[in-house]
């Protein structure tokens, strides 16, 4: 505000008041203003982004020592020696000694089968051959002319006695066999019985739908058989009474001759020659009543089973009352493992790997049963007869086991391991570091002073595989797929580069690629060196995964991805 003074006209000064107009404040400080805010932000920004883009290194200390390689496979545990135990008779059980896991020395019986027949048979053999030495001793005694007529008499009754007991055991195995023909016949009408009641139950379930119609068709089968079977049995019957009757006919005769012997006083000198000969062929049948009678005999003591070796029984298929018939096929009675403490586990391995088994291999393996337990042995043999099932080949190799303390039992399910190649002393890097990719501009300049370009997409590494075996695909490994490569890429022979931490910079070393394992691989620095002291890197920060290949991995892990930049060398590279 201002006063000015100014004189009036009546000589008076007057003050005039003036007021000074307000100065406009300039705008450049609220842009000034604003470009400070705009650098504070963007400052904030590249900083909190800077701090988050420092990458982390996930890595894994080198290992020197043994690698193995393996093959996989499972298969079942058995006894080595197992003997199947069969009757060479038939008949009836009628008695079992030995059970399921029951321990049995040689000559141990086993089971018995009923022996009435056989003994029958048996006491025929042996009244035909007395009858057969008595017309040999009758014949002998007309053909040297005999003493008297008296004692060709005598003999020719002592014939006929002998021939009345041939009748006799005759008529009595005649009786047997018509016992146990009825038996035979009340068993198969129990049978018969109980297939057309299982036929009329299944009928109605097959009409609920509750049984397939193959079913229905096997029981209508089973009674056909058990209607056949009781048609047989009740012609055995028949031929056994038929027999029976010609038995007593055969007394009667034997009666009558012994009678008509009496009469018999004197032979003529005419028949002595005939008589001498008739002598001679009854000499021959006594051997052939002799043999007759062995058989019998031999017959008879098949009806006791017994155990040929010392061993256990794993498997007893018989019962008492239950007939076996050994005419077709014999039958196994029991099932003997010789040695339980030694055991046979038959693997199935591939096609692919059974080139690298071979006898001697150490294996190890796990059973469902002792899940914390791991049993080792050898590879005794690697058998050439091929498995085939859905068109998957599979060999089988044979392992024997130590079982002493019995753990293990037979059909057990094992899943093995074999060791079928060994290195000691190795460089080991696990199989990650090979498909790992360094982020951009993680190296500033190689020794040469050539600037490495930091690229994460893929550039060609100097050290990637070469052609040939060393192309990085299964088909150039020697040791196969199972267990021998890293999804199939890392082999053994290639070349690949991986990538070490030396003093918070991040390093790549060219190697080889020696033995593969299923997370593992023997390494050899192609240039530069690699100690315990060094970190391989398997991962970054830049992957949520944190153990994993980092995000930009090639598709050819021994390619070493981009991160070296052409000629794949780095500082100390």
């Amino acid at each position: 505000m201002h006063i000015l003074e100014r004189p009036a006209t009546n000589g008076h000064v007057s003050n005039v008041i003036l007021e000074t107009p307000r100065r406009r404040r300039s705008r450049w400080w609220f842009v000034a203003a604003a470009i400070v805010v705009i650098v504070a932000i963007v400052a904030s920004v590249i900083l909190v982004r800077s701090r988050a883009s420092a990458v982390q290194y996930t890595t894994v200390a080198v290992q020197s020592g043994s690698l193995a390689q393996t093959v996989t496979a499972s298969g079942t545990l058995n006894p080595q020696n197992t003997i199947s135990i069969g009757t060479q008779v038939s008949g009836t059980i009628s008695e079992i000694d030995a059970d399921f896991n029951s321990h049995v020395k040689k000559g141990q019986v086993l089971a018995k089968i009923d022996p009435t027949s056989l003994q029958a048979s048996l006491d025929q053999a042996q009244a035909s051959l007395a009858q057969s030495e008595a017309q040999a001793l009758a014949q002998g005694a007309t053909a040297s002319g005999g003493p008297s007529a008296i004692a060709a008499a005598q003999a020719q009754a002592q014939a006929a006695v002998a021939s009345a007991r041939v009748s006799v055991a005759t008529a009595n195995a005649s009786t047997a066999a018509i016992a146990t023909a009825q038996t035979n016949v009340t068993k198969a009408q129990s049978a018969l019985v109980l297939a057309q009641q299982t036929v009329t139950r299944d009928n109605q379930l097959l009409a609920q739908g509750y049984i397939a119609q193959s079913q229905a068709d096997t029981d209508k089968s089973t009674e056909i058989g058990a209607q056949s079977a009781l048609d047989s049995a009740r012609t055995s019957v028949t031929q056994a009474q038929a027999q029976a009757q010609a038995s007593q006919a055969q007394i009667a005769q034997a009666n009558a001759q012994e009678s008509a012997a009496s009469a018999q006083a004197g032979v003529s000198d005419a028949t002595a020659q005939s008589q001498a000969a008739t002598h001679q062929a009854g000499v021959a049948a006594i051997g052939i009543q002799q043999a007759l009678v062995k058989t019998a005999e031999t017959n008879l003591q098949h009806t006791i089973i017994t155990s040929p070796v010392d061993g256990t029984v794993i498997s007893r298929q018989v019962s008492v009352g239950q007939t076996v018939a050994s005419s077709l096929q014999t039958p196994t009675l029991f099932t003997i493992a010789q040695n339980l403490s030694k055991m046979e586990l038959d693997l199935a391995v591939g096609e692919p790997d059974i080139g690298r088994v071979a006898s001697g291999d150490t294996v190890s393996f796990s059973v469902l049963a002792y899940p914390n337990r791991t049993f080792t042995a050898k590879v005794a043999q690697v058998r050439q007869n091929p498995t085939t099932v859905s068109n998957v080949v599979t060999y089988t190799v044979v392992v024997y086991v130590d079982n002493a303390d019995g753990a293990l039992r037979p059909g057990m399910t094992a899943n093995a391991t074999a060791t079928v190649a060994h290195v000691d002393g190795a460089t080991i890097v696990p199989l990650a570091a090979f498909s790992y990719s360094p982020p951009a501009g993680a190296f500033s300049r190689n020794p040469r002073g050539n600037r490495t370009k930091g690229t994460t997409g893929g550039s060609q590494s100097s050290a990637a595989p070469q052609s040939g075996s060393q192309s990085g695909s299964a088909s150039g490994s020697p040791w196969g797929a199972t267990n021998a490569s890293s999804g199939g890429a890392v082999t053994s022979g290639a070349t690949g580069r991986i990538f070490v931490l030396r003093g918070g910079k991040l390093l790549p070393v060219p190697v080889k690629v020696g033995m593969v394992g299923a997370t593992q691989a023997s390494v050899t620095p192609l240039r530069g060196t690699l100690s315990a002291t060094d970190q391989v890197v398997t991962g970054d920060n830049r992957n949520s995964s944190g153990g994993g290949a980092s995000r930009g991995a090639t598709s050819n892990p021994l390619g070493g991805g981009g991160g070296g930049g052409r000629g794949g060398r780095g500082p100390g590279g």
